[in-house]
């Protein structure tokens, strides 16, 4: 079995999560891990109450739990934060998943 950094884990969870919503099996393209490890990270992940709703789904599909998720991370964000994070949230969701 392969092990791979804490570092790199979260760096490819992180990809999985809003704004950017990149789908495992674009992952697994990019990464060469394979999709039961990737979708095991985000099971792991999202046990710890992350926000990655899965497969570069759009807002208007993500269940209630990911939506309450989200407004949860972005309730302390001031004006200018809130903005940009609309704005790259935006971005993804019209350019849709890969």
């Amino acid at each position: 079995m392969k092990r791979y950094s804490k570092e790199r884990k979260e760096a490819i969870i992180q990809k999985m999560m809003p704004p950017q919503n990149v789908p495992v099996r674009q992952l697994v393209t990019e990464t060469g891990i394979s999709d039961c490890t990737l979708y095991t990270w985000r099971k792991q992940a999202r046990a710890r109450g992350l926000v990655v709703p899965g497969d570069g789904k759009n807002s208007k599909n993500w269940s209630s739990e990911d939506k309450f998720s989200v407004v949860l991370e972005t309730a302390n964000l001031n004006e200018a934060e809130f903005a940009t994070y609309c704005m790259q949230k935006k971005r993804v969701v019209r350019s849709g998943p890969q």
